[in-house]
């Protein structure tokens, strides 16, 4: 990768300070409010509790999409989309072709299983 293309560096203390954290996708709403397709995730984070998220993912179905354990950045302040509060953060690689492809570990964990 050419490092010209790369964001600034960050050192250890920042990116610790980011809650990366595993949870289960309870439920899925849609979210026609909203200036781009989105779906809204209710999402179990064990122990530290059942956080909301607006999800830009729609290729992703709700059957798709319940059930399944994404990676989430649970420490952001919310942020209000529309008539709607999101709470965390849930995270996927950008393609070009399929737009958000989701983080998810590759085995059942505990839901709020930190990453790092």
């Amino acid at each position: 990768m050419n490092t010209d293309q790369r964001e600034p560096q960050v050192d250890f203390a920042h990116f610790a300070a980011l809650e990366l954290r595993v949870a289960t996708v309870l439920a899925v709403e849609a979210f026609p409010e909203a200036r781009k397709p989105a779906w809204k995730l209710t999402l179990d984070l064990g122990e530290f509790g059942v956080l909301r998220s607006s999800a830009q993912i729609t290729h992703y179905s709700a059957d798709e999409l319940v059930g399944r354990q994404v990676v989430v950045v649970a420490n952001f302040p919310p942020r209000q989309i529309a008539h709607f509060m999101s709470e965390c953060l849930v995270l996927g690689a950008l393609d070009a072709a399929k737009g958000v492809v989701l983080l998810e570990p590759d085995a059942q964990v505990a839901n709020g299983s930190r990453i790092g």
